[in-house]
């Protein structure tokens, strides 16, 4: 994320969050993957990035992809450690 605005902003909403969830919650959280088809249109659309060829839809929707991403990677981490915190 180029925004340290945005991840500070990210880190104050799922901070709070992250503490509602019991153990069983975080782990399943920090063991979230993309299932292998929605990381394949990812992929497809990072590389027509890389080459200069996304329509204007298909720039927005990179776009969302990555800001889930990265909402989702804040979270994991968050989950992390609240599972540390909890001893587990």
């Amino acid at each position: 994320m180029e925004n340290p605005a945005v991840v500070e902003a990210l880190d104050g909403l799922l901070e709070p969050l992250s503490r509602c969830l019991d153990t069983e919650s975080a782990q399943c959280v920090g063991e979230f993957r993309l299932n292998p088809a929605l990381q394949a249109r990812i992929d497809i659309l990072a590389e027509r990035a890389n080459d200069g060829e996304l329509s204007d839809d298909e720039r927005a929707e990179y776009e969302a992809f990555g800001d889930a991403v990265d909402f989702i990677s804040i979270f994991q981490i968050k989950s992390q450690r609240q599972l540390k915190s909890n001893g587990g």
